[in-house]
C-alpha cells in the first residue's frame, strides 16, 4: 500500500458509495486506475465490505449502551460469543485484555428493553461481572 491508496481508502470510510470518478479528480489519478486499485484492495482483504451507518434513534433505536463483560472461566467463551452473535440488539462485541473480558455496544428502544437485556446476558453461563454505561451522545462514530 502506497499514499494513494491511504487517501482512496479514505474517500471511500468517509462514504462507501463516493464514485471512482470522484476520487479520481480528488487525487488525481484517471478512473481506470482508481477502479484497479480499489479492487486490489478489495481482492486482498483490506476492504471487507461496503456497508450502511444508521441513524439509530431515527430506526426506534433511542437507547444504548456499552456493557463490560467478565466471564468466571476461558471455557465459557464459546457459549458466551455464540448467545451475544445471536442477539440482535448487540451491535459491536469486543474481546479484551484488561480488567473485563469483553466489550458490548447495546443498541434498544427503551430502558425496560435495556434492562431486559442486561439481565439476559449477566444470566448467562459463565458470566461472573457486568459493568454498563448509558451512552447519552455519540460524539464520533
Amino acid at each position: 500500500m502506497d499514499n494513494v491508496d491511504y487517501k482512496i481508502l479514505e474517500y471511500l470510510k468517509a462514504n462507501s458509495r463516493t464514485k471512482a470518478s470522484t476520487i479520481s479528480k480528488e487525487i488525481h489519478l484517471s478512473v481506470s486506475a482508481v477502479i484497479e486499485r480499489i479492487h486490489k484492495l478489495e481482492t486482498s482483504g483490506i476492504i471487507k465490505n461496503y456497508t450502511v451507518v444508521l441513524d439509530e434513534s431515527k430506526i426506534g433505536n433511542d437507547t444504548s449502551a456499552l456493557m463490560e463483560v467478565s466471564l468466571d472461566h476461558p471455557k465459557f467463551y464459546e457459549s458466551f460469543t455464540r448467545a451475544i452473535k445471536e442477539n440482535k440488539n448487540i451491535n459491536f462485541c469486543y474481546y479484551l485484555t484488561g480488567d473485563f473480558d469483553f466489550m458490548l455496544k447495546i443498541l434498544c428502544k427503551s430502558s425496560e428493553d435495556l434492562e431486559k437485556i442486561h439481565n439476559n446476558i449477566k444470566n448467562l453461563e459463565g458470566v461472573s461481572k457486568t459493568k454498563t454505561y448509558y451512552i447519552l451522545k455519540s460524539v464520533k462514530d
